[in-house]
């Protein structure tokens, strides 16, 4: 079945796609249809001749290392004459003498940051929403419904809420806490309050005393007023942890710093994989796969 297709300067485009840019991802983003095609068009009259010689020199490689492999069956047995080979049809080439790579202006979670990614074939939208969202959690509930915590003593699942079993929760998180972003003295156990003063995290202990962050650095910032923030939001190796403060839920309510939960940042990206999707192939598929990354 042939595809109906919409004329766009000395372009041919597919007019599901075409229609899709102009209804779903031009509106709103202050560029005009006729500047996007012209530009479009543009790109691919530059770039369309160097992908072709580009897929041709592939075919070319690919077809002289078939013909050394039908003429030499079996296992490679001579390593420095298959690499001679290869050197000669440009396969391999000699390394530079002197190398240098530098870079700019490139975010801190490509360039510093060794942290996890989560990677999701594009077509699943489900998929996609789920690792966006999967970035982050709350600890309190993963802690109070896995096996983390010990169902000893009085502390089981249950079906409702089980007070003791939260207190193991809110300790174990405290701890979390005090691993991650330590206080210049005593702990997060002990924590009666959070507050923000002169830019920086103070912390109220129960004994009355106060004292702050051992790293000033990993304060990032907060929400709501400073004398008492609806969270505080921290930082380790890279990764965010977001103390959330809410006294009128039943866990802030008897919590004595009025801490909510605890949600931790799992991953620093979601990437959302084309090559996965071997599936995308056509016009329906690309409108599909464009419409999951972009969350329309």
């Amino acid at each position: 079945m042939s595809t109906a297709r919409t004329a766009s300067h000395r372009l041919q485009v597919a007019t599901t796609l075409y229609q899709f840019i102009e209804d779903k991802v031009l509106p709103g983003t202050g560029v005009k249809s006729a500047a996007f095609w012209k530009g479009f068009d543009k790109l691919v009259a530059d770039l369309a001749p160097k992908n072709i010689a580009l897929l041709a020199e592939r075919d070319r490689l690919q077809s002289e290392i078939d013909a050394w492999h039908k003429a030499h069956p079996g296992p490679i047995t001579d390593m420095p004459g298959y690499e001679a080979f290869l050197k000669k049809i440009g396969y391999l080439v000699e390394q530079p003498a002197k190398a240098r790579i530098t870079t700019a202006n490139v975010d801190a979670e490509l360039a510093v940051q060794a942290g996890p990614q989560l990677v999701v074939p594009v077509l699943n939208a489900r998929y996609a929403l789920n690792a966006a969202n999967a970035r982050w959690g709350s600890l309190y509930d993963a802690l109070y419904g896995t096996d983390v915590i010990s169902e000893d003593d009085g502390c089981e699942k249950g079906k409702g809420y089980n007070p003791r079993r939260g207190a193991k929760v809110i300790e174990y998180a405290r701890h979390v806490l005090d691993r991650t972003a330590a206080l210049r003295k005593g702990s997060h156990v002990d924590a009666v309050g959070y507050r923000i003063k002169d830019g920086k995290l103070a912390v109220k202990l129960k004994d009355g005393s106060n004292t702050s962050l051992a790293d000033a650095k990993q304060f990032m910032g907060f929400q709501g007023e400073a004398k008492a923030p609806s969270a505080v939001l921290l930082q380790h190796n890279g990764l965010h942890l977001d103390i959330q403060i809410n006294r009128s839920t039943p866990i802030g309510a008897s919590d004595p710093a009025g801490v909510s939960d605890l949600v931790l940042e799992a991953a620093l990206s979601t990437i959302l994989d084309l090559e996965d999707s071997v599936a995308v192939v056509d016009a329906d598929d690309k409108v599909l796969a464009y419409s999951n990354w972009l969350g329309i």
